[in-house]
């Protein structure tokens, strides 16, 4: 058998292996979604690169950011006009937006907050908080905790955590204006990855949101393929695989009043960026 032969077997074994992997995920849905059955909104060429998004001030109207600008965007998903947009701080790496009740917060790669003034204004502009440096750590996520009065980011990647196999959240107290240096929670990747039925060693979360009838947490995975629900305090409850005809990038998180979920995805090399809405049938 020559070389050449012996390469095309080995890559078709490859390959067989990987599809049966494919068949054997289970592809469920939380209860009171079908995450099967989207209504699909697409997105203007300006935001191919939505990283955060937040219903507001109703569910045909989202506040969204795109990774690359200083930039908030309004984006009405029935309607192909420019979308209004406002500069909050130079160019750079943002990647999730949440609205407190104390204001608009945008989250940058390196664990900055931006709180963001005079949104909707012609006179939009920002102030700068520092992530305090303790290793160093990439975040996507984050969102507000009225309970806590806070808003928490989630890890996406850190050394420290890879060793401990853990995912870590930090509280940022909107109260003092500051951030915790000990996690508020930590998410623990062993147990995400037995519930999603998956080989997994880092747990790399990209948005997340509360629930505002279940009162828990949902967090979606670009890199892993996950959506994944907790209590507040972090406990791992239910993870799901997410298929990725529907889920290319999945990067942005929001909920509608009445529990109606909205994902975005970034457009990527594979297709066009959209809004995903799942609508949620109370028990």
């Amino acid at each position: 058998m020559n070389r050449i032969t012996l390469l095309i077997i080995m890559l078709a074994f490859l390959s067989c292996n990987n599809i049966s992997d494919q068949e054997q995920k289970v592809f469920a849905s939380p209860a009171g979604y079908d995450l099967k059955v989207p209504v699909r909104y697409r997105v203007r060429e300006s935001m191919q690169e939505i990283s955060g998004i937040v219903a507001f001030p109703d569910e045909t109207n989202m506040i969204a950011i795109n990774d690359e600008e200083g930039r908030v965007y309004r984006i009405d998903v029935h309607t192909t006009k420019a979308y209004p947009s406002w500069k909050f701080a130079k160019n750079g790496d943002y990647e999730d937006i949440c609205r407190t009740d104390s204001g608009w917060f945008v989250l940058k790669s390196n664990g900055s907050l931006y709180e963001v003034h005079g949104l909707f204004t012609d006179s939009t502009y920002s102030t700068h908080y520092k992530f305090p440096k303790h290793g160093k750590r990439e975040f996507e996520t984050t969102y507000f905790d009225s309970a806590r009065n806070a808003i928490i980011l989630v890890s996406k990647n850190a050394a420290e955590d890879k060793k401990a196999g853990l995912t870590s959240a930090f509280r940022f107290d909107l109260a003092t204006r500051t951030f915790d240096t000990v996690p508020v929670f930590q998410l623990n990747n062993q147990e995400i990855a037995k519930l999603a039925g998956t080989d997994m060693r880092f747990f790399k979360p990209s948005a997340a949101a509360i629930h505002p009838v279940e009162k828990r947490l949902y967090i979606v995975a670009s890199v892993n393929g996950l959506l994944v629900i907790t209590d507040l305090q972090g406990h791992v409850q239910e993870a799901y695989n997410l298929k990725h005809r529907l889920f290319r990038q999945p990067e942005g998180l929001t909920f509608a009043a009445n529990g109606d979920l909205y994902v975005s995805n970034e457009g990527g090399d594979d297709g066009s960026a959209n809004i995903l809405k799942f609508t949620y049938h109370r028990k």
